[in-house]
């Protein structure tokens, strides 16, 4: 056998090899009119799917369960007004516990968001809104209405707890900013006002009749108890304008993830782009927190577990962290509800019965980043 026969076998065989196919790790997305392109993991449809029939079949089971118990089939049929449903389970269903059910989920996508937002703009894995101060600003302004003015009007909580929020984000942001903005310094300062703020409430609180305290130690624990379809038409201006504004800035949220430098050379006006996702994040953290309490630990678990399941890029791991943590909350709420039967445990306590080792877990592992 000749070398040019060699050489040619050798160049079809390599030719052959280049042009096997190889499986990407991604799917992407592109249109030329407009001209977009979107780029996701894999794994992330079947995570979304699978975590949305879950979020769906707790849903059904979480409203047919209590003291009138409604079986699956004979709930959807009265959330979806089937002449078939029988008339005694609609205000079971539709006015008691659909609404509770529906609150939980986007309360829980809120949170989540907020959550995962934060940690990618301080580049810190225990970063969540709890932790940085927001969620003890919102407490402080709701603590204050409820123990100050208890005969206010009914819009004055969530509107207190929206203002301390917002108010203490912005304090934070201003103390933190020294010839530019820093995520440490956002942390450091976001705990420092945090713990002061935790202690004027913890005074006020004991100067407080015993009436109004009960009331702020409910409220601060987080309770979907009794939420209504109200509670849901006050927090969708948020979510509806919110959510998509986080979901649209993945991109953004990519580079910041990579540090700034990295942003700025690739065309993101780091400042800018924080800023206004800080903003999100809070108004995310404070509309959740004015209709349900103080639900902690949210924003901390559920980026993590997106993270795992579908890989660090934010297109994909942002909608999977919502979905998770409105499962979250969901499972709370519900778990809480039954558990101890009729006795009602609050969905924030049994969130913290889970958030606070998973919250020293992630202090071990990464006690050689901190």
């Amino acid at each position: 056998m000749t070398n040019s026969t060699l050489d040619s076998k050798t160049q079809i065989t390599e030719s052959n090899i280049s042009a096997a196919p190889v499986r990407a790790p991604w799917l992407t997305l592109q249109a030329q009119r407009p001209a977009w392109s979107f780029k996701v993991d894999r794994r992330v449809p079947w995570v979304l799917l699978m975590t949305l029939l879950a979020t769906l079949l707790l849903m059904i089971w979480n409203v047919g369960t209590g003291e009138f118990p409604i079986a699956p089939l004979d709930v959807i049929k009265t959330v979806l007004h089937i002449d078939s449903a029988n008339a005694d389970y609609n205000f079971v269903v539709n006015t008691l516990r659909l609404p509770r059910a529906v609150v939980a989920f986007v309360v829980g996508v809120m949170l989540a968001l907020s959550g995962a937002v934060m940690q990618t703009l301080t580049r810190n894995p225990l970063a969540s809104p709890d932790i940085t101060g927001v969620t003890a600003g919102a407490s402080m302004g709701a603590v204050m209405m409820i123990l100050l003015w208890p005969n206010a009007g009914p819009n004055a909580l969530p509107l207190a707890a929206l203002g301390g929020g917002t108010g203490v984000a912005l304090v934070i942001y201003l103390l933190a900013w020294r010839h530019g903005d820093s995520p440490m310094r956002l942390i450091l300062v976001g705990i420092g006002l945090g713990a002061t703020l935790s202690a004027f409430q913890t005074i006020l609180m004991l100067r407080a009749e015993i009436d109004q305290l009960q009331r702020a130690l409910y409220w601060l624990t987080g309770s979907i108890y009794a939420r209504s379809w109200e509670h849901l038409y006050a927090l969708l201006p948020w979510f509806v304008v919110l959510v998509p504004v986080v979901l649209l800035a993945s991109r953004q949220l990519n580079a910041l993830h990579l540090g700034d430098e990295v942003a700025q050379g690739v065309g993101v006006p780091v400042i800018l782009q924080r800023g206004l996702l800080l903003l999100a994040s809070v108004g995310l953290t404070a509309a959740a927190i004015s209709q349900v309490g103080a639900l902690g630990f949210v924003g901390l678990i559920a980026p993590h577990i997106a993270r795992r399941l579908v890989g660090p890029a934010h297109e994909g791991a942002l909608v999977v962290t919502g979905v998770l943590g409105g499962l979250l909350v969901l499972a709370a709420d519900f778990v809480g509800r039954t558990l101890f039967a009729p006795i009602e445990v609050p969905a924030g306590i049994v969130i913290a019965l889970v958030g606070a080792p998973f919250f020293i877990f992630l202090l071990w592992k990464h006690r050689g980043e901190l």
